[in-house]
């Protein structure tokens, strides 16, 4: 067995279903070799369990996706993993072969030469409200790989990850995506307190009554015949983009869409309507009274998390609909009696981590102050933050016309070296190449848009701007520029989510949600100072672990709340 700070540490636990909840533990030393034998077990969950007692091991499952889940309806929390599905996606992705099948039984294949199978669907989204599953979830198709082949694979990723040009941050990559699996699933399980009498009163303030036949309800049915009105017609589906396009081509106004900011260019009467309806429309669509009955049990909303979900290493959700949550929505999100919410947002965080990894000393002196926009403004624009602003979001986001042109001249002066960090990953991303996050998360390979006939002349060949090739080159230009910043913000916040949950263990305060930047904790109210100490400390220690002794600051706003929708 392996001895960790002289405590025995099992590295090793394979879930394989019987569909009776046992399953198979196995000991593995450091580099991921047996260290004992196989250890069939008809209570998985117990043993587990007690391992955790005794020595809170580094569990190392195929998929915690589909793992952990059952053993937390089981009562059983472990402390860390090592996910072989998420750890096998960023070493795929790392070789340059993004979106191959990432399963165990897929890198079982390619370490034994065999047919590589394709990874199962998805399993079928199951709001609260629609029964529990099984102990232990089983994944669609044929039984999986056993313990054996668990054990070769690990052995196997240690090793690569060991090959990575930078294996230390690769590995805190890998212990910050296994840890989001083991988070996305207690968030899960916990829930987001959330008012369904405050839900439903905010949907009677903005919405109005529900049709007593079905349809739309009534503020949105007055909004209709209103736009119908302004364009002088007896009917219109206002929800339909193809139908106002054509009214608004029939007032002679031509549009090429019906997007918010398109809309807001355009001088008719029917425009405020249609904004109004657009965004109550959504509401009613998204997060309306269906959507409550869907997702919302118990005084929960309990959506599904995907840890990496994004291809920037950001996190998404199957069902639900928690990342897009409006703010006036929020007002149902209400602490328990004696709870409070501790809401923290990382704000500027994407400029700050430019100033982090580009090692730009300007810019990383303007990054340990509080406003980096008002630091940028005072440093190189005058005093202006919005150009400031602007310029830096547009050095980030590829923003090359219009006003950006001279606030991307002054930041190109005055901080050569951070808007020279963003040009090279999109020189790269241009030419076709790979780049990676500050930890080692890798972009999707460019794809091929253009390829000449026989016998036709390629039109980039004369230098032609306009080509296919040349406009897929800008743009993919374009995303490599901001992803070698958005990832590494994405890695910032998941290793923050890590250290936090390290620190909350035992106090009985609760992750219950997290969106991009942003992060809230439920605790009992004598708790809130203490917890947001807490998530203070675990940004910086997110900060030291990623960047070392950097000047740059990652400040936190920090709120203590009753309900989520007070938050700053």
């Amino acid at each position: 067995m392996s001895y960790v700070r002289g405590r025995i540490v099992f590295v090793l636990v394979a879930v394989v279903s019987d569909e009776q909840g046992g399953g198979v533990l196995q000991p593995l030393g450091p580099a991921g070799t047996p260290t004992g034998p196989p250890e069939a077990v008809t209570d998985l969950a117990a043993a587990v369990a007690a391992r955790e007692r005794a020595a809170q091991p580094r569990w190392v499952w195929a998929s915690g996706a589909t793992g952990y889940p059952a053993l937390l309806r089981a009562g059983v929390r472990v402390e860390r993993c090592h996910d072989v599905e998420l750890t096998e996606a960023l070493l795929l992705g790392h070789a340059g072969r993004w979106g191959e099948p990432r399963s165990l039984a897929a890198a079982w294949a390619r370490l034994t030469g065999t047919p590589v199978p394709a990874d199962p669907p998805p399993r079928a989204v199951a709001p609260p409200g629609a029964g529990q599953a099984a102990l232990f979830d089983a994944v669609p198709g044929p039984p999986g790989p056993g313990i054996a082949a668990l054990v070769r694979v690990y052995a196997d990723q240690l090793t690569r990850v060991a090959s990575t040009e930078q294996p230390g941050r690769f590995r805190l990559l890998v212990a910050a995506e296994s840890a989001g699996a083991l988070i996305a699933a207690e968030m899960g399980a916990a829930g987001l307190p959330w008012r369904a009498d405050v839900h439903d009163a905010v949907l009677a303030e903005l919405l109005g009554e529900p049709s007593p036949v079905g349809g739309p309800p009534r503020r949105l049915a007055e909004l209709a015949a209103r736009i119908a009105e302004a364009f002088g017609v007896r009917q219109l589906h206002a929800d339909s983009p193809a139908e106002l396009l054509r009214a608004f081509a029939r007032a002679g106004v031509e549009l090429p869409n019906t997007r918010a900011w398109v809309l807001r260019g355009v001088d008719h009467p029917a425009v405020p309507l249609v904004l109004e309806y657009k965004e109550l429309y959504r509401i009613w669509t998204a997060h309306g009274r269906s959507w409550r009955d869907a997702w919302v049990r118990d005084g929960r909303f309990q959506p599904e998390y995907v840890p990496g979900g994004v291809v920037s290493g950001r996190w998404a959700t199957r069902g639900g609909g928690a990342l897009q949550i409006p703010k006036v929505i929020r007002r149902a999100a209400v602490a328990d009696p004696g709870w409070r919410f501790v809401v923290a947002d990382a704000g500027q965080l994407e400029p700050r981590v430019l100033a982090a990894v580009s090692d730009d000393a300007r810019l990383a002196a303007a990054g340990g102050t509080g406003d980096l926009y008002q630091a940028l403004a005072r440093d190189a624009f005058g005093g202006d933050r919005g150009r400031a602003k602007l310029a830096l979001l547009g050095a980030m986001y590829g923003q090359t016309g219009g006003e950006a042109v001279p606030a991307l001249a002054v930041l190109r002066r005055s901080y050569p070296t951070a808007f020279g960090y963003v040009e090279a990953a999109a020189r790269t991303g241009e030419a076709g190449g790979l780049v990676r996050s500050w930890l080692g998360r890798t972009c999707p390979p460019g794809t091929a848009v253009f390829a000449a006939d026989d016998g036709v002349a390629d039109p980039d060949a004369a230098g032609d701007p306009q080509s296919p090739r040349a406009r897929a080159a800008r743009s993919r230009g374009r995303f490599t520029r901001n992803f070698v910043i958005q990832a590494t913000a994405a890695e910032w916040a998941s290793t923050l989510l890590a250290v936090l949950r390290g620190e909350l263990a035992g106090t009985g305060a609760e992750l219950v949600f997290f969106q991009h930047d942003e992060v809230i904790v439920h605790c009992p109210a004598e708790q809130a100072e203490r917890v947001a100490e807490a998530v203070e400390r675990a940004g910086r220690r997110a900060t030291a672990l990623l960047f070392g002794d950097t000047p740059v600051r990652f400040p936190l706003d920090l709120s203590i709340v009753e309900c989520y929708a007070d938050a700053l």
